[in-house]
């Protein structure tokens, strides 16, 4: 079932900044002992007019449905790699109908948009599938204390190419 949805530059819809943030320190970085005061500081760094870092969100109106953002660094283990789409969420009722799909994608175009060559993506393992579905090529696995997968997006292979949802 597909659900009718927007993407939008979280800079235009900051009315979704505490739960971009909420959503963010839930998954990844609360169980870590990071107050959430910390990821509102970090967030807050994607409102300014630099054109990296920047949030998405996917909304239904009013209704938040998800978000990515896209920053410089997201692997401590591999800082010489930039951007990055990270922190990629969507609201559990949400999930299975495109979402995270479509944000995934728009963030790589945002930096293919700016002139960017490649853009890298690090997942848990059990996400391989996902991110490979969407075009995405894993480079490197067991990366870090989480095993992640590190993978690569390059501008030259347009999303067009593949079957996804706008």
């Amino acid at each position: 079932m597909s659900l009718a949805f927007t993407i939008s530059d979280l800079r235009q819809r900051p009315q979704f900044f505490d739960t971009v943030a909420d959503r963010i320190w839930q998954a990844s970085w609360k169980a870590n002992g990071y107050p959430l005061d910390y990821i509102s500081g970090r967030l807050c760094e994607n409102m300014s007019d630099s054109d990296i870092p920047f949030a998405l969100v996917a909304h239904d109106g009013q209704a938040f449905l998800g978000t990515a953002s896209v920053i410089a660094s997201d692997l401590a283990e591999r800082p010489q790699l930039t951007p990055w789409v990270a922190a990629v969420w969507v609201e559990p009722e949400a999930r299975r109908r495109g979402i995270g799909a479509a944000l995934v994608k728009r963030a790589a175009q945002d930096c293919f948009a700016l002139g960017v060559g490649r853009t890298h993506l690090c997942a848990r393992p059990h996400l391989l599938a996902f991110y490979t579905g969407l075009g995405w090529t894993a480079v490197e696995t067991d990366v870090g204390p989480h095993h992640l997968t590190v993978f690569i997006r390059d501008a030259a292979r347009q999303p067009s190419e593949l079957n996804l949802p706008p």
